[in-house]
């Protein structure tokens, strides 16, 4: 299982309306790095949700539950999009600024390419912010 952070402005999409949803494609991801980190996504893999904008914290985990396909609202065909439903939320939720603070999370992708929309995370990190997150 590999493991992921997606950003979503909570504005556009938010933890409340996934959890609502229960399933839902994410879409629209129109950055080559993101998309190619989405095609890499397995079925069963884990991501945080991420607020992004104005909040900047995790907010919940999701799991991937429909591999890599195409994104209906690219109309220039080269984009895809995955399937992910609500596993829980975080019991505390933990902020752009409190991973800063973490030595350990340093090279977090979060930190070092801030605009990227889908990033992966790895097992340290994962480990680290489940606790941070009280999971």
């Amino acid at each position: 299982m590999a493991y992921w952070l997606m950003k979503s402005e909570p504005n556009t999409y938010s933890w409340d309306d996934l959890v609502r949803d229960k399933v839902e494609h994410w879409d629209g991801v129109r950055n080559y790095q993101a998309s190619n980190n989405m095609k890499a996504m397995e079925v069963g893999d884990q991501a945080f949700f991420y607020h992004s904008v104005k909040e900047k914290a995790i907010v919940g985990v999701v799991e991937v539950v429909k591999e890599y396909y195409p994104d209906h609202t690219d109309e220039t065909g080269r984009f895809g999009m995955v399937d992910v439903k609500a596993v829980m939320p975080v019991k505390e939720r933990v902020t752009l600024a409190q991973i800063k603070e973490v030595p350990i999370l340093s090279e977090m992708r979060l930190i070092k390419q801030s605009r990227l929309s889908v990033s992966p995370v790895t097992e340290e990190e994962w480990y680290v912010i489940c606790k941070m997150a009280g999971l």
